[in-house]
């Protein structure tokens, strides 16, 4: 019997494959979970025990990240891609997602693809995000300008591609790894036909891993006191502590500094204009949090 620890990287109908970096094994998970109302994700780092031939995952080792739609835990990082021309990238979602992804502590990379096609909004879209902490650049997949780069800043990571549908997530995942995606899935590279991707999978790529999975819902935001959603910009960081009110939701307070940093040009304007928008949003899920 051997007792080894890995990574899940595929799981279907209460198996699932563990790779340890020599070969994958083939395991169940020990009923104790299921007691404990824990399911092993796609990405988990686990002990287990194996004959070589059946085995059992033993303990799920502490969690960097996860989430449950889809079913995918411990993400180096996740890339979310705008596309700088049709589709028009829905900013407010893109907002919404980033604010998700660091409350569960998932670092972002945004990625501004068709750059060819439009250079300007593409520079805009990138000097809207410069400071939000997701390391933003421009690609075109089509071309290859910058991918090569975007590669580099992948590699050895397990990451996940995120986006709105048409801005090109499988052709930039085919410049980057050499896959050949025709469904829009990573799957489409193993032959196996059209379909829609029901599992998460972990596939090898560049050092790491891309993550396979039926897309992500990353929409609703954690309920929080609306005066915390200022803590998911970290653009708005250096004025915290310079308003005229220690409370200062940024929002018409008078002697607001990072509302005088908007105004000035050293805040991007459409971050703060969205942050409005989500902050009323949360403001009234807060209040009827008890209805």
């Amino acid at each position: 019997m051997i007792s080894s620890s890995g990574t899940i990287v595929k799981g279907v109908g209460g198996f699932y494959s563990v790779d340890d970096g020599q070969r994958e094994y083939t395991l169940r998970a020990q009923a104790k979970f299921r007691r404990a109302r824990l399911t092993p994700l796609v990405g988990d780092r686990v002990c287990f025990e194996s004959d070589g031939k059946e085995g059992w995952v033993t303990q799920i080792l502490p969690r960097q990240n996860a989430l449950l739609r889809p079913p995918v835990a411990n993400l180096d990082a996740l890339v979310l891609v705008l596309a700088a021309s049709a589709p028009a990238p829905d900013l407010l979602l893109t907002d919404r997602q980033l604010l998700f992804a660091r409350a569960q502590n998932i670092p972002v990379r945004l990625v501004v693809n068709k750059a060819d096609e439009s250079p300007a909004y593409a520079r805009e879209l990138v000097a809207a995000y410069r400071g939000a902490g997701v390391s933003p650049m421009a690609v075109s997949a089509r071309t290859g300008a910058g991918v090569d780069a975007l590669k580099e800043a992948l590699r050895g990571l397990d990451h996940a591609f995120s986006g709105q549908s048409g801005a090109g997530k499988s052709t930039l995942i085919n410049a980057l790894y050499g896959f050949s995606l025709e469904t829009g899935a990573l799957s489409g590279r193993v032959e196996r036909g059209k379909h829609t991707t029901r599992h998460c999978e972990m596939i090898r790529a560049n050092g790491g891993h891309v993550f396979d999975t039926p897309g992500f819902s990353l929409l609703e935001l954690p309920l929080t006191d609306p005066l915390r959603l200022k803590e998911g910009y970290p653009e708005f960081a250096p004025y915290e502590g310079a308003c005229r009110f220690a409370e200062c939701a940024h929002l018409r307070e008078p002697g607001c500094a990072l509302r005088a940093a908007v105004e000035a040009g050293e805040v991007d304007a459409g971050r703060y204009e969205r942050y409005q928008i989500l902050f009323e949003e949360m403001k009234t899920r807060w209040k009827e949090r008890y209805d």
